[in-house]
């Protein structure tokens, strides 16, 4: 990413919130990197004249946060303007892998914060860094942080003990569902503590390769999964592919003693937004187009066609699980959920 654009539509965005309307994350940020990142760098600003209209300005804090006291507000979302504060001095006065390793261990616990967009934030923030280092993107690293811990939002533990391993794949058909799937996230997710099977579900995370090997496997079979049961909430579903998919981006700038306790939190994201958002049965019109008619390059740019974020972002994830494996069904998957998701309002 070695043009300038990211960093003039960070400048652009900077003074805005993470959210907007109430609970809707600010996704500019997110699919400002996702469009540079496959070729899209002449659509950026025009995609966001469209979008920026609908965000509100960053929220003014209400009392510092101290280095020593951040327990009390983490979760507040009140404290939201205090948060931004807290990581804009941060970000400033220490380097940022340091402030991300810090920080990284004590908001993974809450990874379900804005549902799931908070890390998700922070992964595109981190794989824009990995390629240049520029005062831009390490501010939007401290909004990305700033936004999980004001949102911070623990799941439903998971269980403890020698659960038997399974492919990725079927351990998200086997996830199971929550029973009243008519509200929003938080209401989805409260149900999970009262699921019998949930513990050994979030707890028997998937493979037995390298925490990175494993990351990549569970985003790859989140898009496919996503082909099959997409329609019953094709928006919210995406995140069970972009939240680990955001772990996987952020692993190569944390120290390597974090790969396991991300992956373990990265696989009860994809598997709790499983549960919330996924119908008990399989679309049975879902087809895999022929491969002959599918190109990467191609696949990105109806999503960006579409205009909308969350297809921007999935046909992301799905892109880079298609180079790590090269299956069909991963760009398959991307233009389904393109149709289902539409175009953006």
């Amino acid at each position: 990413m070695e043009n300038d654009t990211l960093d003039e539509a960070l400048v652009r965005l900077h003074g805005t919130g993470p959210e907007h309307d109430g609970w809707l994350s600010n996704h500019a940020p997110m699919a400002t990197e996702a469009l540079i990142r496959n070729g899209h760098a002449d659509d950026v600003h025009r995609w966001i004249d469209a979008y920026r209209d609908r965000l509100d300005e960053a929220p003014r804090g209400i009392a510092p946060i101290s280095a020593e006291g951040w327990r009390d507000p983490l979760g507040d979302p009140t404290r939201t303007g205090d948060w931004l504060g807290f990581f804009e001095r941060e970000t400033r006065s220490g380097p940022w892998r340091a402030v991300l390793a810090t920080w990284w261990p004590r908001l993974l616990p809450g990874i379900a914060a804005g549902a799931t967009h908070g890390v998700i934030r922070v992964g595109h923030a981190v794989r824009a860094l990995l390629d240049r280092e520029t005062p831009e993107r390490v501010a939007e690293l401290g909004q990305g942080l700033a936004y999980w811990a004001a949102r911070w939002q623990p799941l439903a533990p998971a269980g403890h003990g020698a659960y038997p391993a399974s492919d990725p794949r079927s351990a998200l058909d086997a996830v199971p569902r929550v029973p009243d799937q008519r509200f929003g996230i938080r209401n989805r997710l409260a149900q999970l503590a009262d699921l019998p099977t949930w513990p050994q579900a979030a707890g028997a995370v998937p493979g037995s390769d390298a925490a990175e090997d494993r990351l990549r496997e569970i985003v790859a079979a989140a898009v496919r999964h996503h082909l099959r049961y997409g329609y019953g909430n094709p928006v919210m579903l995406v995140h069970a592919a972009t939240a680990p998919a955001a772990v996987l981006r952020t692993l190569p700038a944390l120290p390597p003693s974090l790969a396991g306790p991300s992956l373990a939190a990265a696989w009860a994201a994809a598997a709790a937004v499983t549960a919330a958002y996924s119908p008990t049965t399989p679309d049975p019109t879902a087809r895999l187009e022929p491969a002959s008619a599918l190109d990467p390059a191609e696949v990105f740019d109806r999503a960006v066609v579409s205009g909308d974020a969350h297809a921007i972002k999935f046909a992301d994830a799905a892109v880079e699980a298609w180079q790590a494996f090269g299956d069909p069904a991963l760009l398959a998957a991307s233009v389904h959920t393109t149709g289902l998701i539409g175009p953006a309002s």
